[in-house]
């Protein structure tokens, strides 16, 4: 097996002598080259290198979230096709890991790489869903070009929590569980549109949803981590099906603390819910408009201002071992 190992020099739970190790237990098992990344989409690139290439049988990205839908959006570049693209693994390095964790790895990158050289050895994998999100035509971001993400996309108080953590570490700031808790905090207080939501989600065959503050987009289930309790935002959301949208129509204070405590208290069975929450399941195609430009993100990365956003949903898109 030919394989390419996508590094990321930066990533936040890995040093250099445990990147060593672990190329080296995958260069023991196939032909690998490994590469380390040197710029922001330099990830993307290899991975559209490696699905153009016609004799690459897997890439491996090493690294956290961002990596990942680097490496995805590569290999997806000209549209899923499982049986033809290299299959993809991951070995957790960053401070979350939610698309690895998802697909069931431990988030420890030494006993993920064991599992991963298992999964090798004995032919193991799954086919999952992904999301795309692009700009909407007619809208002025219908020039925004189409992506791919692994877990999650969100409009409007997500994203701004996700961009204001990311002004942090620009900074120097570590990314740390009580970082994104201040930066929540810091997100309520400023938010503008908390009481009158801006956001109406439409799709085909069905009436509009009108006035929500925020829509978080899942893919899977958990929607992310805090430290090791797994937190569900759309606790139906799988890699077996469609999107999942959980949408809040209010956040008052009373509401983001009801709202709050429902998530960190949430189960595989249970998530938030009550009468401002609005949420939907196995979604194949719909669109988020804004009447204000909102904070935008997926996987975990700020993307900017967005007024609207069209997303699909698309199953069996990605081979990945595991």
């Amino acid at each position: 097996m030919r394989a390419l190992l996508v590094v990321n020099p930066a990533a936040t739970t890995t040093s250099a002598r445990t990147r060593d190790v672990l190329i080296h237990a995958l260069a023991s098992e196939m032909k690998l080259e490994a590469v380390t990344t040197e710029y922001r989409g330099h990830a993307r690139d290899l991975g559209r290198r490696a699905a153009e290439s016609s004799d690459i049988d897997l890439v491996v990205a090493l690294g956290g979230d961002g990596t990942v839908n680097e490496v995805v959006n590569g290999l997806l570049h000209n549209g899923p096709d499982p049986e033809s693209l290299p299959s993809f693994a991951v070995v957790p390095g960053g401070s979350t890991n939610v698309f690895a964790r998802a697909v069931g790895l431990p988030n420890e990158p030494v006993e993920a790489t064991g599992i991963l050289l298992d999964a090798l050895r004995e032919g193991r994998g799954r086919t999952v869903s992904l999301g795309l999100a692009a700009g909407t035509p007619g809208s002025e971001d219908e020039g925004v070009p189409d992506r791919w993400f692994t877990f999650c996309a969100g409009l409007g108080f997500d994203a701004g929590v996700v961009g204001r953590v990311e002004q942090q570490r620009e900074r120097g700031r570590r990314s740390t569980h009580s970082l994104y808790i201040r930066q929540v905090a810091r997100q309520f207080f400023a938010e503008q549109h908390r009481r009158h939501g801006t956001i109406t989600l439409e799709r085909p065959g069905h009436d509009p949803v009108e006035e929500l503050v925020m829509s978080i987009v899942c893919n899977t289930s958990p929607w992310t981590y805090l430290g090791n309790r797994p937190v569900y935002a759309a606790p139906e959301a799988s890699f077996e099906t469609a999107l999942d949208v959980l949408s809040l129509s209010r956040l008052s204070t009373t509401a983001a603390a009801r709202y709050a405590t429902q998530l960190l208290t949430s189960t595989p069975e249970k998530g938030p819910h009550g009468k401002h929450a609005v949420s939907q399941h196995d979604l194949t195609d719909f669109t988020l408009h804004s009447k204000a430009p909102l904070p935008f993100q997926m996987d975990g990365d700020h993307l900017g201002l967005r007024t609207s956003v069209t997303f699909t949903g698309v199953r069996r898109a990605l081979r990945v071992i595991v």
